[in-house]
């Protein structure tokens, strides 16, 4: 039975075609991405590299959406114990995952990530190397305290997801002295996370959070794993091998996945213009604006916005080159005969993307 309280809510994606069932299937496949990457990283690099690409991905994040979000969802005016556990309860709630929280202080104050774990769906857990859980925590979790300004704010690690213990978990806790850098985190496994109550945990003014704001939300919660990953990759590993082990990671992703996204955007076909359309779709669903021109066997999307990496216009390359690994792995699903080309890129500094799709064969 799932704790996550919007569960119903995100559940309700609407008509194939709508708005709220365009956000998921950007959801869905930007959530698949990101796992794959995990994977792909693993398994082609090292749990290491894994590892230190996750802990830069959430730093980055942190940095730039952790203070933000506090006066967004109400939390600037809590002690910071229980405004961190709250922060991670409520936007990982929005995001889809399975997540617990317990106060049981001002001082102390515990979160607990569920299993099924949102990050590794399915049987993508057994592949996750340990690594990438402390990348977690030393990215987000042990940093709260530096960002709060409250050198006595930690965070103790009691269970980690991969382990086979009860989930990712632990608590905030303030102490009565200032943390060196090496104690900001902290791990007692073996310590188990109180019994959690849904009537006592935190809740969003429906009225600040219509469904529609969750749905929106639950879509941006995905795309920002990308949007923050995708140029950490490129740093850690060098743009020609994040170029490619992305390009791949994209390509098996959008093949897995293309069925479920093109029933929620209730695109139809098998043409060259029908994909053209499904690529409109997705961009729509993006916030980008598309047009699309051609025939059957010969057809162009203009895509205007790139709102994936809005803000980030200085990015190598490398960056697009893993991301339309996405777009080719859809199109082989899509229609095998069919190639796409990649005309105006905005990426080099055009005002859009021009894709092309044709007939091969």
């Amino acid at each position: 039975m799932s704790v996550n309280p919007f569960a119903s809510i995100l559940a309700q994606t609407g008509a194939p075609g709508s708005k709220t069932a365009a956000w998921k299937a950007v959801a869905v496949l930007y959530h698949a991405y990101f796992t794959g990457l995990i994977l792909m990283i693993t398994t082609r690099k090292s749990g290491a590299h894994a590892g230190e690409w996750i802990y830069r991905t959430f730093r980055r994040q942190h940095h730039e959406k952790f203070l933000s979000s506090f006066q967004k969802l109400g939390l600037d005016k809590l002690p910071h114990a229980v405004a961190s556990a709250q922060f991670h309860y409520l936007s990982n709630s929005v995001g889809g995952a399975e997540v617990e929280y317990v106060h049981e202080s001002d001082r102390k104050a515990w979160v607990h990530f569920c299993h099924p774990r949102w990050a590794y769906e399915g049987a993508a857990l057994c592949g996750v190397p340990l690594e990438v859980s402390d990348g977690f925590l030393r990215g987000w979790y042990g940093h709260n305290g530096v960002s709060l300004g409250n050198p006595r704010l930690g965070f103790v690690c009691t269970s980690r997801d991969t382990t086979a213990e009860y989930g990712l978990a632990g608590y905030f806790q303030e102490y009565d002295h200032d943390l060196a850098p090496g104690e900001r985190l902290q791990y007692a496994s073996g310590e188990m996370a109180p019994p959690f109550d849904p009537g006592a945990a935190p809740k969003l003014d429906p009225a600040q959070w219509p469904e529609e704001r969750l749905h929106k939300a639950n879509r941006n919660y995905a795309m920002e794993y990308i949007k923050t990953g995708l140029p950490e990759l490129v740093e850690i590993l060098g743009p020609g091998e994040a170029a490619a082990l992305g390009q791949l990671a994209g390509n098996l992703i959008g093949r897995q996945y293309f069925w479920q996204v093109r029933e929620l955007l209730g695109t139809e076909g098998d043409s060259a213009l029908d994909f053209a359309h499904f690529m409109a779709a997705m961009a729509t669903a993006q916030d980008d604006g598309a047009e699309v021109s051609g025939t059957t066997d010969d057809a162009t999307v203009r895509v205007t916005g790139w709102r994936l990496m809005r803000g980030r216009d200085n990015e190598h390359g490398a960056v697009f080159e893993a991301w339309k690994g996405l777009w080719e792995g859809c199109l082989a699903v899509h229609n095998r005969f069919l190639a796409i080309q990649i005309g105006d890129r905005m990426d080099y500094g055009d005002d859009a993307f021009e894709w092309r799709i044709r007939k091969v064969r």
